[in-house]
């Protein structure tokens, strides 16, 4: 199953589980990241939905995902942003250049093609609980959806951790509260590959349990396992993460800094995280998700211009 058949798939099972009445339900992520969990839900009119709903837990109701999900458009970059040539110290430099993004071995990664990256910065690991818990507190913005849940090391009894169970919105107020931004996918892909060109993962052409947290019960802490070429943590495993674009296809991409399609349904995700596979790790691996969508295995990092 292509891309767009499998989200599209997982938006209208979304839609139907609402529309069902089952309480607090929440799918997984299209690429199956979700484990199942123990549901009391009761789906309206039998066992037929039923057969074709996989009821996992807890996703944010339909009802209250933005509208503009259906006609959304890139948002525009504050002057700070744009105009950002300072870092805190959690952020990296990474050093522009040229390099070949994508991957012959999946139908929405071809063509590889060659692109252009200016230099910018990047959180050297991914937002963790207690950055994003001193943003809710500052801002009177909502808690992630599994806050407080154990399970998903999701509050503030774990500080270090990668917070989860927050939206594609959600992660873009945190990143205008901190001064910076999400990164593009080009920027991501290109600053996961830590300099290694045409390689499958971070470290190289192949990855085991001691390079990233993939496949496993649950987040650990962030820095946890060895950093790639360019200093930065879990670029594979641990969390999926959030980017800037809206999913589009690679044959329309420029070569300069790519920053994805004008609109769209769906925003890119990147990464793989501790319920993924080896394969949804690798550095090309694509995936998508509708922007009011949380994930206990979707968080995010940022980004930041350099003048």
């Amino acid at each position: 199953m292509n891309l767009i058949a499998n989200i599209t798939k997982t938006f209208v099972i979304a839609l139907a589980v609402t529309a069902a009445g089952i309480p607090s339900g929440t799918n997984s992520a299209p690429d199956g990241t979700g484990p199942r969990a123990e549901s009391k839900a009761r789906i309206a009119g039998g066992a037929n939905l039923a057969d074709v709903i996989s009821i996992d837990t807890p996703v944010r109701a339909a009802s209250d995902i933005d509208d503009s999900v259906y006609s959304a458009t890139r948002p525009e970059h504050t002057e700070e942003h744009r105009n950002r040539t300072d870092a805190p110290s959690t952020m990296v430099l990474i050093p522009g250049g040229r390099f070949y993004m994508g991957s012959e071995t999946e139908d929405d990664t071809r063509p590889v093609h060659a692109v252009r990256i200016d230099s910018f910065y990047i959180d050297e690991h991914e937002v963790t609980n207690a950055q994003y818990h001193r943003f809710c507190l500052e801002t009177g913005h909502r808690l992630p959806e599994f806050w407080g849940m154990e399970r998903y090391h999701c509050g503030s009894g774990f500080p270090d951790y990668p917070v989860v169970g927050v939206s594609w919105y959600d992660a873009q107020k945190y990143a205008t509260w901190a001064g910076k931004r999400l990164p593009t996918e080009a920027e991501w892909e290109y600053a996961a590959r830590g300099g290694l060109d045409r390689r499958h993962f971070p470290a190289g052409d192949d990855l085991d349990s001691t390079l990233a947290n993939y496949k496993s019960a649950g987040t650990v802490p962030v820095a946890e396992y060895p950093p790639n070429g360019y200093g930065l943590y879990d670029m594979a495993g641990n969390v999926v993460e959030w980017v800037e674009d809206y999913y589009g296809y690679y044959t329309e991409s420029p070569e300069d800094n790519p920053v994805g399609p004008e609109k769209g349904k769906f925003h890119v995700i990147r990464g793989g995280g501790w319920h993924s596979g080896k394969m949804c790790t690798t550095v090309y691996h694509r995936n998508a998700l509708i922007p009011g969508w949380v994930d206990f295995n979707v968080g995010f990092r940022c980004a930041a211009d350099v003048r």
